[in-house]
């Protein structure tokens, strides 16, 4: 099964402006990302409204598109790179948007998703893992997810889901929380991204509940583990001791 990774990647970052030409080790965090990313599905872009990032990919001989700087979602983002993609004769089977800030991708993780994929009812599919014992699971930063039998998601939040009204039952029960990796039949990326906000989405500030007010389903694919976010100057310290530690 064909697959694309579309890495969105935007200058702007209240926390850490830049952060795709932040550097770790001798390459920029936009080239961790890309390589791994290809290395993992056989192909990737960068999808980017920078001239700035755009140079920099190109200058490592990796592919980009230079997409409109309105996108208020990476979604959004992927949707209107993978319409200029098709238009160069590009067209996957299946597109998995790449968080441009987690510079150490898992590839064995992103297979898997793809590998969803081989169910024909998959329109979408995220991935999820454990909480581990001892992490906050009441930070609304880390959204939670409840799925059915078949692992499809039923809700997202940022609040504490379920809520323990019966808590004898949690000895057996252990909350998922979700990594913000999507993958999508091309399709579905195009329609998921003309759709109009929800009330959920807005209230919680979680765009994959518009899709699922909208009445699509998500798989949900649970992995062990999840990559590094770089989001701060001290996340950024902690990648490089990674990748010096790594060679």
């Amino acid at each position: 099964m064909s697959a694309l990774a579309i890495v969105p990647a935007r200058w702007a970052s209240t926390r850490l402006p830049g952060k795709p030409l932040a550097m770790i080790g001798e390459r920029p965090m936009v080239e961790w990302v890309y390589r791994g990313a290809e290395a993992a599905l056989g192909q990737a872009v960068v999808a980017t409204d920078d001239q700035r990032i755009y140079d920099a990919v190109r200058a490592f001989g990796g592919r980009a598109v230079m997409t409109s700087p309105s996108h208020q979602s990476g979604t959004d983002r992927c949707a209107e790179a993978l319409e200029l993609l098709k238009a160069e004769g590009i067209d996957p089977e299946v597109v998995v948007n790449v968080q441009g800030d987690e510079p150490f991708v898992n590839a064995q993780n992103l297979r898997r998703l793809v590998a969803e994929f081989s169910d024909s009812e998959v329109a979408i599919a995220t991935l999820v893992r454990y909480f581990a014992q001892g992490e906050d699971e009441a930070n609304p930063n880390w959204p939670k997810v409840v799925v059915d039998l078949e692992c499809n998601a039923l809700l997202f939040s940022r609040s504490m889901i379920p809520y323990p009204r019966n808590a004898a039952y949690l000895k057996n029960y252990r909350r998922l929380k979700h990594i913000g990796v999507y993958a999508f039949r091309p399709p579905v990326l195009q329609q998921v991204s003309a759709l109009m906000p929800t009330p959920l989405e807005q209230i919680e500030g979680l765009e994959q509940l518009r899709w699922l007010q909208n009445g699509y389903r998500i798989r949900t694919v649970r992995v062990e583990e999840e990559g590094l976010s770089v989001d701060t100057p001290q996340d950024l310290e902690w990648a490089n001791r990674w990748a010096k530690e790594r060679g």
